[in-house]
């Protein structure tokens, strides 16, 4: 089953803003990547950009609306994600908590509906 891992944290005190080393940090995700692309169960993931770049869409009574930022007003927001294919609930777990942002965020895990 293929699960969505969303890394949340807070912005203004993320991993990399909390005196740690950008690189070092860079280096544990990539360590990350590689393993779960070993594993194969890697399926795709990104890091996003600032919510301060965000824009969220509705559509009421058929108007298109815009607002700028994120739709929930929240200390943590969505930093990045990582797709995988675990065989079960328990192996997703195990994957999630080797993410680096765990240790300073949380990793929302959620299974993917296939349409």
């Amino acid at each position: 089953m293929q699960y969505l891992l969303m890394i949340c944290g807070e912005e203004a005190g993320n991993e990399l803003s909390a005196g740690s080393d950008e690189v070092a940090i860079m280096e544990e995700y990539g360590k990350f990547a590689a393993e779960m692309g070993e594993r194969g169960i890697l399926r795709g993931g990104e890091r996003l950009q600032s919510v301060a770049d965000a824009t969220t869409v509705r559509v009421r009574d058929g108007e298109v609306l815009t607002t700028d930022g994120p739709f929930a007003e929240t200390k943590e927001q969505i930093g990045g994600y990582f797709v995988v294919d675990c065989k079960d609930l328990d192996e997703v777990i195990e994957v999630a908590a080797k993410i680096p942002g765990a240790r300073y965020g949380s990793v929302e895990v959620r299974p993917i509906w296939a349409m």
